[in-house]
């Protein structure tokens, strides 16, 4: 029985584990990564979507990071964000930790009462124990629509140094 524990425990970790993001290009429109679209000579829409380890505000500057860089590589100094977008792509958070249920019957042979508690690990096990993991499987998309700029950066709060951008440390 403990070899049979132990072996489901591990097999539920496996499953709520994600591959860390790695910042590079998407291998398809699914998959973590930055994309991007020229729209315009000076205008593009920047996409980054990342896996369960990056949370709205990481994915938003890897999306930022790939900016600066398509400005740079362009010959810009500068990019000013016109629109920005982070949004839930997929997934979900499972509850974890300890829960209490209770349960009552009645019937022509008597009546009865349950009391059941959770104890967060992902495993059912009767006498009203369960088992849940709690996994945050939520993954972000952050799309930017950037307009590249030439010499000195606007006073404007939207605009961005691109190498300032990518000085940053990630």
């Amino acid at each position: 029985m403990k070899r049979l524990l132990g072996t489901l425990g591990l097999l539920a970790l496996a499953a709520c584990s994600t591959a860390p993001t790695v910042y590079g290009p998407a291998a398809s429109t699914d998959a973590s990564g930055y994309r991007e679209q020229r729209i315009e000579n000076e205008r593009y829409r920047v996409t980054f979507r990342a896996n369960a380890d990056l949370k709205p505000p990481q994915v938003e500057d890897m999306a930022l990071r790939r900016a600066a860089e398509i400005t740079q590589a362009q010959g810009f100094q500068w990019f000013t964000v016109v629109t920005r977008n982070t949004d839930l792509v997929a997934g979900s958070i499972t509850p974890s930790g300890p829960s209490v249920g209770i349960g009552g019957s009645t019937g022509s042979h008597g009546s009865g009462l349950g009391l059941g508690l959770g104890l967060g690990l992902g495993l059912g096990l009767g006498l009203g124990l369960g088992f849940s993991f709690g996994a945050d499987t939520r993954r972000y998309q952050s799309v930017l629509e950037v307009v590249l700029g030439r010499g000195a950066k606007p006073s404007d709060p939207t605009a961005y140094d691109a190498q300032q951008v990518l000085n940053r440390p990630t």
